[in-house]
């Protein structure tokens, strides 16, 4: 009678059992990366939304800070805003103009490669030079009422004044190194459409920022 000899079974290693379906290892996604497939925002795009939002709690807080002082100050002093607060306005609006015309434009150039053009920077430049005029208005803003006799120790009303402005106008100097970043690696080809969205978004806010404390200062000084 003949003996019948049955093969051994062959064992697919990279079957992982016990998982019911069997799942697969060792197998990368059929499309890019992992974190691209769950749809992970770019570092860049994280990092500015949670910076947005802590300068936001930071103003909103001395906002609060401000009506509630004013109501319960007999001492309080209202004054007449430097002029050139609303010059400022207008710069910090059209330095947004000029930057999202930038973005256009190198969207264009990165998109048909053309480096023998060299890139399109001159909107960034404007752009600085903008800011940089903002931070200047502000500076011979608070000049002016240092001359007139209103320092920060004068009134609790002026008190409110610098600090508000003052540290909008550092988190400008923060846009404006982030537009020297954006205008290196931009010449050095290096530049990613994560970093120039980011930077563009801060300024923007910037902008509103500073529409917004320039009304509540017009309301309560």
């Amino acid at each position: 009678m003949a003996t019948t000899v049955h093969e051994p079974p062959k064992i697919d290693l990279e079957r992982i059992p016990g998982d019911g379906g069997g799942s697969w290892r060792n197998i990368p996604p059929a499309i890019g990366d992992l974190r691209r497939l769950k749809g992970s925002p770019p570092p860049a795009s994280t990092g500015i939304w949670v910076g947005i939002a802590a300068i936001t709690m930071t103003f909103a807080a001395l906002t609060s800070a401000l009506i509630v002082r004013q109501g319960a100050s007999g001492d309080w002093h209202h004054f007449t805003l430097p002029p050139i607060l609303y010059l400022d306005s207008l710069i910090i609006v059209l330095s947004s103009v000029t930057l999202e015309t930038a973005k256009r434009q190198i969207s264009a150039f990165m998109a048909t490669s053309k480096t023998e053009e060299g890139a399109p920077s001159r909107w960034l430049y404007i752009t600085l030079l903008a800011g940089l005029l903002f931070v200047a208005g502000q500076t011979y803003a608070w000049l002016q009422l240092k001359a007139q006799g209103f320092g920060l120790a004068s009134n609790v009303s002026y008190s409110f004044f610098y600090v508000l402005t003052v540290a909008h106008a550092l988190h400008v100097l923060g846009g404006l190194g982030g537009l020297v970043r954006v205008i290196g690696k931009l010449g050095t080809a290096t530049l990613k459409r994560s970093t120039l969205n980011a930077t563009s978004l801060y300024w923007h806010f910037m902008g509103a920022l500073w529409l917004y404390l320039l009304l509540l200062l017009w309301m309560k000084l």
